[in-house]
């Protein structure tokens, strides 16, 4: 039996990652370790153990310890803090991981380096810039009327702001600790779409890509954006792909792990790629591995030399159209498109019949 540990183990994603193993055609073992004592106790692994934060200096000596301890043979992390600072002392760990490479790694969770990469591949990608000084903020405000703040690292919309007024700017920058490690970039717009792929010594093995339908609680956010995807509908768009397809390969000529590539619409209706979560599925997985695509156990099987189970093809297997729809404390719920159509539908005719007078 395959023995897997898994980090951030009590976290939305890596739970997610559990319940698709759990719903493969063979049993794991499932390790969970988590830094943080109540979290750990909602994973839903086999084991469970605390551990110190990624960047304690006690981190990576008690992860070698437990995984001798415990016979792990693969690692699995989800959250970018820890896959920071294991992809960089991989060799050290004495078990299998399945990232590209250290300088990858490193590449794609700068979101300004990744942006550079794909500006000069050619790719149509928002003008961005690094905040240094207030003079690089008034130009871009001058530039473009508005922008959008974020965060060169993180993940869940870390720093992200779009604002015009130079004053609200300054005190989001102020406030976010943020001159010299935030970019300011032309707003693009509220829709986007997800790219999830796993490639293999550079192979594309599979991708499937994911709209989002709206943010959880974006009202609690000043930015509208929480990283919380509250619903997804499955895509199938060859302009997605290639584009995607072009974003990883502008950061890594030989792609090999897990590449999930995030695109917002400009005005022109393009997707232009705004960053890719690395070594990581995105939270919402469970979603594919419910409508028949399992890529966890697709990406285990490849970690271990294995065949992994038959995929109906390469590009979006799953049909288009499919919705999940979450949030906290609810159960997910895979429905589809038409379906939530029909809802709206019901609603339209109900008002008809209640307020438009009948025709004479």
């Amino acid at each position: 039996m395959k023995r897997i540990l898994i980090t951030g183990a009590g976290g939305a994603a890596s739970l997610n990652f559990t319940r698709s193993l759990r719903m493969a055609d063979e049993p794991f073992h499932l390790i969970g370790a988590d830094s943080n004592k109540y979290y750990l106790t909602r994973a839903e692994t086999d084991e469970r153990h605390l551990v110190p934060r990624a960047h304690d200096a006690d981190y990576v000596p008690v992860l070698q310890d437990l995984i001798a301890e415990t016979g792990a043979e693969l690692i699995l992390a989800q959250p970018d803090v820890e896959i920071e600072v294991l992809s960089e002392r991989r060799d050290e760990l004495g078990a299998r991981t399945y990232w590209p490479s250290a300088r990858t790694v490193r590449e794609c969770q700068n979101k300004f380096a990744t942006y550079r990469h794909w500006r000069r591949a050619g790719l149509r990608v928002p003008e961005t810039r690094l905040l240094r000084t207030q003079d690089d903020l008034e130009r871009a405000l001058s530039d473009w009327g508005d922008v959008w703040l974020r965060a060169i690292r993180g993940a869940a919309g870390r720093g992200a702001f779009h604002t015009s007024d130079l004053g609200q700017a300054m005190a989001w920058l102020e406030f976010s600790g943020g001159w010299g490690s935030f970019t300011a970039a032309q707003y693009l717009g509220p829709d986007s779409v997800t790219w999830q792929s796993i490639w293999h010594e550079g192979e594309l093995v599979v991708a499937q890509g994911r709209r989002r339908l709206y943010w959880e609680f974006a009202d609690r956010s000043p930015s509208g954006v929480t990283g919380i995807t509250g619903g997804g509908v499955t895509v199938t768009d060859a302009v997605v792909d290639g584009i995607a397809e072009r974003a990883v390969h502008a950061v890594d000529p030989k792609p090999h792990g897990i590449f999930s590539v995030d695109l917002t619409y400009d005005q022109d209706g393009v997707p232009n790629p705004t960053e890719i979560n690395i070594g990581r599925f995105f939270t919402t997985h469970l979603f594919f591995t419910m409508a028949g695509l399992n890529m966890p156990y697709i990406m285990v099987r490849l970690a271990y030399g294995e065949t992994p189970p038959p995929i109906a093809q390469r590009r979006n297997p799953l049909p288009a159209g499919l919705a999940w729809i979450r949030g906290m404390d609810k159960d997910a719920v895979l429905t589809d498109v038409a379906t939530l159509e029909s809802i709206d539908g019901a609603l339209a005719r109900r008002r008809t019949r209640l307020f438009q007078p009948a025709a004479v």
